[in-house]
């Protein structure tokens, strides 16, 4: 194998992989003024995954964040030709999304209003609309369809070429048949890459490896889940029907798409069991290959083709293609920093949209090397998200069979993974199982979010409206608010921050006061030089020099980084992650202090145990960290327990429980609970991109304390400008039967103000409750807000809601702190 160029001896940038996706990075760092690059191909330009993509180039996505995305690449696709003078293919032929359900067609719905939130163009179609844009088609079962018509087409390796030749010309260094072998780190950051031609030293090294990733991750200590899967369609030979421009189809119920290519039929399948690929390891002279032929495997998906398209019965196959594509265990891809490894960046694991993904992920990539940060939140696809037990092959391989074809599954709310399951369970599983737990999966615990009545099947119903758990929710949400609920909150990610500057870090980079006495806990954020939200969390102060930290389960590795990256260096603190070593069962409600005051010596009354209290108490035969605090809205304890201790002290609990009407409440019920009293939930509510002042929680912040905080200069040159113009607002629908879940259009006095981010049916308040951010140009004040006319969109239908800036449930904290 000869290199195509010799390798220089620095770079400032060094890209590993040039599919779209690299070439992408590449082009746009370009683009953004940095052209020390140097883009690696281990064979040559488009070999891996990109070659064979179908080209979909889709606008809207399941999550706000990568419709974004789509849109902007989308864009920047039409245009790419013209500013690059390499043709691409690019063709805006729309697409068209067929129901053969009204559940299918709601969803449709939905994503037709997210369309309209970003000015996308969307058209819902009844069933006597659709033969007009694809003659022929079978359509006597379909109850409705969405038309979405700035949708289009690519041919995969011109793009590419076309952003490979637009990065040359600003002067980056594309270099093909040159391997990297190991990515090069000193001290917590990148240096370089070593290939089979020679080093290369480098200030930032970016991974867009597609389905090699995992394996140059685990080479070098960064996890980047995520597994190949035989990825299937065929290409008819010239049929008269194909003769016209067509919109994409995708036929969901048949777990299909159609597009026309050259007088051609390409029709591409993401069947519900898929076959994973690559478990041995990927050859190493793996290129331009395809996979064997497997027939059988598709033979029903293709009768469900025909049965849409019947003049696909009479066409010859030309091509029956069989190649593989990476996915990732929650079927979204991976961008940003490696929260290992400082300057190491990831793009990679498209899960068959890297395509139509590319540009916008190239953009913002770039964004975070050349500015330290992207413009817009990218939590949904951060690689921060994941765990390192998602590195697992065995977990990887059987997540995988279930991912791929979820691609095209019904997207229910609430819908739970059913592979790959059980991973992390509390201790109190089983118990919890006898009880009539439904699990749920998050970060891989399993986790109860609400309980079956005795004698009836815990599992789920799926549904857009109210499913077959909202009576049991109720129960649960009113039994807490009215008596007692427990709560297994063991999924909490714990820290044990400790040493002579434990105080000194902790304090720099929370917006709270950490300096409190020892037993005290302190709700705070972190934030970063922006501002923008990066943790939401408790801090308590055990001992002098020793602090728990609490953080939610999605966050564990991304919080545990964020404070390993700023004590690197700092001898004088340790940091031990104690998750595993701790139960936590939360006991809350307003009979939770009569429930436990008989279980211990310990004075539970306000005044001797007051709000934010923490103490180690005897409680029944174990000893436990009590911390009175609540994420319901209601007076409660969590109580931290040594894991060997937990099943006991639970017991304890349940038995003497009985005449207080102990009720078992999941994470639905949490969550419901919350949603009124207007808390925030992290990665939902807030990150990164939104300001401490736009999330309604400057109170936390601490602007005199010594050494002041990071992040706080920002929010002060915020604060001079006076009210913000975006602001999280709690809203409550109207209609007891409207469903919101979130990322639904906001309207106030008739113009489109925002997007929600959270929603859940609040039992104690009669209907749906959202939050959401709201702009306004003259600041989101309590005047603006109490007296606009504001609506909520759900799919297509507008709600009216009120709105408020205070929690509608106990604004006053009398329930909390009593």
């Amino acid at each position: 194998m000869v290199q195509s160029s010799p390798l220089p001896a620095r770079a400032e940038v060094v890209i590993v992989g040039g599919g779209i996706i690299g070439c992408s990075v590449a082009y746009h760092l370009a683009e953004l003024g940095v052209t020390d690059v140097v883009l690696l191909e281990r064979k040559s330009l488009t070999c891996g995954t990109t070659w064979h993509a179908a080209g979909l180039v889709a606008r809207v996505r399941p999550t706000y964040t990568m419709t974004r995305l789509a849109q902007y690449t989308g864009d920047l696709y039409a245009s790419l030709e013209d500013k690059t003078g390499q043709p691409t293919g690019f063709q805006q032929v729309g697409s068209l999304s067929i129901a053969t359900t009204p559940a299918r067609l709601t969803e449709f719905k939905r994503s037709a209003s997210m369309a309209r939130a970003r000015n996308i163009e969307a058209r819902i179609l009844a069933p006597d609309e659709i033969g007009s844009l694809w003659p022929l088609l079978h359509d006597k079962d379909l109850v409705g369809a969405v038309h979405f018509p700035e949708d289009g087409q690519t041919n995969p390796v011109d793009t590419t070429l076309a952003l490979a030749s637009g990065a040359r010309r600003k002067g980056v260094t594309i270099i093909e048949n040159s391997e990297v072998n190991s990515i090069e780190i000193e001290e917590g950051r990148v240096t370089g890459v070593g290939t089979d031609g020679g080093d290369i030293q480098a200030d930032h090294v970016v991974i867009c490896a597609g389905m090699w990733s995992h394996k140059i991750g685990r080479q070098c200590g960064i996890t980047i889940p995520l597994h190949a899967a035989e990825h299937f369609y065929i290409v008819t030979e010239s049929m008269a029907e194909m003769d016209s421009p067509l919109p994409i189809l995708r036929d969901p119920a048949a777990c299909a798409y159609f597009k026309r290519e050259t007088g051609k039929l390409l029709v591409g399948f993401f069947e519900p069991v898929a076959k994973p690929w690559g478990m041995e390891g990927i050859p190493e002279s793996f290129a331009f290959d395809s996979l064997p032929n497997d027939f059988d495997h598709l033979e029903p998906l293709i009768e469900g083709a025909i049965h849409r398209f019947p003049p696909l019965a009479e066409a010859g196959i030309q091509l029956f293609f069989n190649g593989p594509e990476s996915f990732t265990p929650d079927d979204r891809y991976h961008l940003g920093e490696s929260p290992e490894i400082d300057n190491l960046f990831v793009a990679t694991g498209f899960n068959s949209i890297g395509i139509q993904s590319a540009g916008g992920a190239g953009r913002l990539l770039a964004e975070q090397i050349v500015n330290g940060y992207a413009s817009m939140d990218t939590w949904d696809i951060d690689i921060a998200r994941n765990i390192s037990f998602q590195g697992n092959p065995l977990y990887l391989r059987d997540r995988t069979v279930e991912a791929l074809g979820l691609l095209y599954a019904d997207h229910w709310p609430f819908r739970q993974f059913e592979s790959a399951r059980p991973v992390r369970t509390s201790i109190l599983h089983q118990r919890l199982a006898a009880r009539g737990a439904c699990f749920g999966e998050a970060n891989g615990w399993e986790r109860p979010n609400w309980y079956a009545a005795e004698g009836e099947t815990p599992h789920y119903e799926y549904s857009w409206g109210r499913q077959n758990w909202f009576d049991p929710n109720a129960a649960e949400h009113l039994g807490v608010r009215e008596r007692v609920g427990l709560f297994d909150q063991s999924s909490f990610a714990k820290f044990l921050v400790q040493g002579r500057r434990a105080l000194t870090l902790l304090n720099r980079l929370s917006t709270a006061e950490i300096d409190v006495e020892p037993g005290r806990l302190v709700y705070t954020q972190w934030l970063n030089e922006r501002g923008g939200v990066e943790a939401d969390l408790t801090i308590t102060r055990v001992e002098e020099e020793s602090f728990l930290v609490v953080t939610g389960v999605t966050t564990q590795q991304k919080d545990f980084h964020w404070l390993r990256r700023h004590i690197r260096g700092e001898t004088e603190v340790a940091l031990t992650d104690i998750t595993s070593g701790q139960a936590v069962i939360g006991i809350m409600g307003p009979k939770s202090r009569l429930l436990l005051q008989g279980l211990t010596d310990t004075n539970l009354d306000h005044e001797a145990f007051p709000f934010a209290c923490s103490r180690e108490i005897n409680l029944g035969y174990a000893q436990v960290r009590a911390t009175r605090i609540t994420y319901v809205g209601e007076l409660g304890w969590e109580l931290y327990i040594p894991t060997e201790f937990a099943p006991a002290v639970y017991d304890t609990i349940v038995e003497a429980g009985t005449p207080f009407g102990l009720i078992h409440a999941g994470y639905h019920t949490l969550n419901s609970l919350r949603m009124e009293k207007a808390y925030r939930h992290w990665g939902h509510d807030m990150t990164g991109s939104d300001s401490l002042l736009e999330a309604g929680l400057g109170f936390t912040a601490d602007y005199d304390k010594a050494g002041g905080f990071i992040g706080r200069e920002a929010l002060i040159r915020q604060k001079e400008h006076g009210t913000p113009t975006r602001r999280l607002v709690q809203f409550l629908l109207e209609d007891p039967a409207a469903t919101p879940y979130h990322e639904e259009p906001i309207w106030m006095e008739g113009a489109l103000a925002g997007i929600t981010t959270s929603a859940m049916f609040g039992h104690s308040l009669g209907g749906s409750v959202v939050l959401g951010y709201v702009e306004h140009p003259e600041g989101v004040t309590p005047c603006v807000v109490n007296n606009a006319a504001f609506e909520i969109e759900i799919a297509g239908v507008r709600f009216k809601a009120t709105a408020s800036l205070k929690p509608m449930f106990d604004p006053a904290n009398q329930k909390i702190r009593c």
